[in-house]
This record gives C-alpha cells, structure tokens and sequence, in this order.
C-alpha cells in the first residue's frame, strides 16, 4: 500500500553505480514508497539502453520540466551541480548527491538565488557521514570550535584530479592532502563529498575552517562503492505537516544548504 495517495514524481541524473541502484529500487519499491520514477538522464546515454524503460530515458536534461518532477536526484557528478542545477531549480526541489560541488561560492550562490526566485528547495546528501546531527547540534548551540575530518582508503580508491592525480605514496601510509575542505574539493570531487558535507553541517566553519585529510593507504583493501543503500529514497518522505527546515529523521540521508526558503515544494522532502 502507497504511503501518499499522489506519488511523487523523481527524476534521476547520473546512472553509474549508485544511479543504477536508485532506478533499480524506485522500479520495484518506488510504488509502495508513495514515489514514481519519471525519467532517467546520464551524460552518456548509452548506458541506459537496455536497462533503463525507453519512456524514462530523457536525452535533453534541459528537457527535464516535461517530467513534471517533484524532486530531481543528482547522483552523477559535481559538474552536473555547476552547469546544470540551477536550471534544475527551476522545475523541481534538487537533492545534491555531489556536495563537493558547493564548495564553488559562485555555484552554491547561483543555487541559492534559483531557489529563492523558483521556490524549490536544495538539500544535500550526507553520505557516510552519520554524525550529521552531532555536528549540526553541537555547532548550533555554539560549542564547535574546530572540525578535522580524515578519510583513508587504498589509492586505487582515489579519483584525483590536478596536482593530487600525480602524487605519490612514500609509504604504506600517505597523507596526500591536510587542509581546508574548499580547496580539496576540486581536485577530488568524488572523494571528497562526506568532508563536503560535514562543512555544510558545520555551518559556523564552513568549507574553509572545517579541515579535510586525505590518506592513502595500501594497508586498506579496495572497496567497491556500496551503492544499495534504499535509505535515500526514504529521504524524498516527509511526514505531513512537518518543517522541512527543522526536520531530520534518523534514516534519513540528507542535511540542509540554508537558508532555502519555506514553500510549499519543500514540504515533499526532509532536509
């Protein structure tokens, strides 16, 4: 049984791993989450044929509003966020799967402005970071006077960009970046995104006070992206008459961009 009479409408952008896993999930469970899948859109679309409906496939992402979407998922890459997202504001609410993306002020100030002069919302994906509440708590009530965030894997993890795509290890243990998140964040968007967000979620710090340490460990064994994880389409599902802006419930996978205005969209989502 659908928990919402009238399904919500969800475009996906982006179909690697974890864009596959979300279309797999909204076919199968989409119905009974109250949520309904209306397009799928990937930079080469290729991938698509023969996985993905052909009345789903969307060519144009500039075609998006003929979707009619309530919500569009980005799961592609921080590009998509700088050339496209605040078109998507346009049409729809936005969830940013890449928040390394926000790093960029001059994205995150064009977000803002679209969401303010469309009335959607933006939230933000938190990822593997499950302290966000922590975080946000503790910076709220003004006792957050610092945050490091470390992250290590073996470098066959790394997607590395610029001056970092051509660092060596000097070890078994390499600590390839120490510094503020902005600056990581475009020479490692994908690796980057739960020190992006717990920026975001550490409002007082910001991208340029909240530190992010990159390792690279051969200690550690290659780990495939865990793409399977259904708590992200619980997120687009907000109890009725619930704040959006104050709302966070414990499944859930997302932390706010503030300040997003309150209308009507925001109510479809949590933050």
């Amino acid at each position: 049984m659908a928990l919402h009479p009238v399904p919500r409408k969800v475009g996906i952008v982006g179909y690697g791993r974890l864009g596959q896993s979300l279309v797999s999930h909204l076919l199968t469970q989409g119905p009974e989450l109250g949520l309904e899948l209306v397009f799928v859109w990937n930079r080469d679309p290729g991938r698509m044929v023969g996985n993905v409906p052909p009345s789903l496939q969307l060519q144009n992402l500039a075609a998006l509003g003929e979707r009619h979407p309530d919500v569009v998922v980005e799961v592609a890459h921080p590009k998509i966020i700088h050339e496209s997202g605040a078109d998507i504001l346009r049409y729809a609410n936005l969830l940013v799967g890449s928040p390394s993306a926000l790093a960029d002020q001059a994205t995150e100030q064009q977000l803002l402005e679209a969401s303010h002069r469309w009335g959607h919302a933006v939230f933000v994906a938190r990822g593997a970071l499950w302290g966000t509440e922590d975080i946000a708590r503790l910076d709220e009530a003004g006792g957050l006077q610092s945050l490091r965030v470390t992250m290590a894997t073996h470098p066959d993890g790394f997607r590395l960009e610029g001056p970092l795509a051509t660092a060596h290890c000097t070890g078994p243990r390499t600590v390839l970046y120490e510094g503020p998140v902005r600056r990581l964040c475009p020479f490692a968007p994908r690796n980057s995104n739960t020190m992006a967000a717990a920026a975001l979620a550490a409002r007082s710090l910001g991208f340029d006070r909240v530190i992010g340490v990159l390792v690279a460990d051969f200690r550690l064994l290659p780990a495939p992206l865990q793409a399977g994880d259904p708590s992200l389409l619980r997120s687009v599902l907000l109890p009725k008459g619930t704040s959006s802006s104050h709302y966070l419930p414990p499944t859930t996978t997302t932390v706010p961009l503030l300040p997003w205005p309150q209308c009507p969209h925001t109510s479809l989502l949590s933050q």
